[in-house]
């Protein structure tokens, strides 16, 4: 019934709402309680006049103008018109003894006994509510007032909430610290500080990683280098090929690094989807590709990428498929909006979801293959699925 008033801001309007109704339903039978009294005092002292002007043309024979006049209340003379309120009277089965009602907006007496008969006029209107109106309208504007104060007290609540929004999405440079003494103020200078630790933890594990892998490059050019010297062309191939495979893996972590600390720009392009497969093939830098990997073209198509992100999730998937497979190889099927991953294999044994997450420590885990695949398929907007069919492992890859 409430699932509109879940945000703070709906709960304080539905209250506020309610209390403006509710005063306003108090003003309203506030007056008409006051009108309800009027009408029944005015009702008793018009029988009251009525009952004095029978008795006073009793005892004098003639009516007493000068009391009229002096209770608001004056003979209707003009004939016409007389006329015309007794048809009226008569319509609405109103002609009696004594009966009021109201003619053309005018209150209207009706004394109809055995000595005279008289249209009276009874002119007695209820007073302006004027002080009704005056302490309801204080009181409305206090509560106008104090709904302003309480939304103004939760801006600061709306920026944080737009800060903590930037932040979300990698933008580290952001300062919510508030000057103020209240509850927002505090979880404002709490998050404060929670970004400021987040941003030195960030800098620090940058600084390591990059540290590292620049100080790794520097044996690994060495070893290149004392390699080249080698007499043997076997063994200088092979161990020139594991440096080359040393040095594309630092660029990895190097390009993992930036997905997972967000820090990175996309440059995304259209690319067939068979230039992208090959391309991460030639990622494998393994020997004779085509006896571990078959590529299959059912229909190609055009996905918009970043170049060396997207090849970079082939190539995981790749390595994963070969590395896991019983008889060492796998196949790739492009078709179109899709591209299918199959090796023969045994079945995963938890769901796809759990290997998703870094380090994944189970017997036949991925270790962070599939992580690294997930983050960049997630901003790239496309999603992996698994199946298992007929003793094969199948990873789909396609757009959301």
């Amino acid at each position: 019934m409430f699932k509109g008033f879940s945000s703070l801001r709906s709960k304080i309007n539905l209250v506020f709402s309610i209390t403006l109704l509710l005063l306003a339903i108090l003003f309203v039978g506030s007056i008409k309680y006051d009108n309800a009294r009027f009408q029944e005092r005015n009702e008793a002292h018009e029988r009251q006049i009525a009952h004095y002007l029978y008795d006073y043309y009793m005892r004098n024979g003639k009516i007493d103008e000068a009391y009229l006049e002096s209770q608001n209340v004056s003979l209707i003379k003009d004939k016409a018109k007389v006329i015309q309120i007794e048809s009226y009277f008569k319509e609405k089965g109103k002609y009696k003894h004594f009966a009021t009602d109201t003619f053309k907006l005018q209150r209207v007496i009706l004394i109809n006994n055995d000595r005279f008969k008289l249209f009276l006029e009874n002119k007695n209107k209820p007073k302006l509510p004027v002080k009704q109106i005056v302490i309801f309208s204080i009181v409305f504007m206090l509560i106008i007032l104090l709904y302003l104060w309480i939304m103004k007290s939760l801006k600061p609540l709306s920026e944080l909430k737009e800060k903590i929004k930037t932040f979300s999405k990698g933008n580290l440079d952001i300062e919510c610290a508030s000057d103020k003494n209240d509850e927002i103020a505090e979880v404002a200078n709490e998050f404060d500080h929670a970004v400021k630790m987040i941003r030195e933890l960030l800098q620090s594990r940058q600084l390591f990683l990059r540290a590292t892998m620049h100080e790794l490059k520097t044996p690994i050019a060495k070893g290149r280098l004392m390699s080249e010297m080698l007499p043997d062309e076997k063994s200088k191939s092979r161990l020139h090929s594991i440096f080359e495979r040393l040095n594309l893996l630092i660029d990895e972590f190097a390009k993992i690094e930036k997905i997972t600390s967000k820090n990175f720009e996309l440059n995304i392009k259209p690319y067939k989807m068979s230039d992208l497969v090959e391309a991460s093939i030639d990622l494998l830098m393994i020997e004779h590709p085509e006896r571990l990997v078959t590529v299959d073209i059912k229909k190609d198509y055009i996905v918009k990428v970043d170049f060396e992100l997207f090849t970079l999730v082939i190539k995981n998937l790749l390595d994963n498929a070969i590395k896991y497979s019983t008889d060492k190889h796998v196949t790739v099927i492009i078709d179109d909006g899709k591209l299918e991953i199959v090796n023969q294999g045994e079945q995963l044994k938890e769901p796809l979801e759990n290997y998703f997450k870094p380090f994944h420590t189970s017997k036949g885990g991925l270790g962070l293959g599939l992580y690294i695949v997930k983050s960049i398929l997630d901003i790239h907007h496309m999603t992996l699925a698994y199946r298992h069919e007929d003793g094969k492992n199948i990873f789909t890859i396609t757009q959301q």
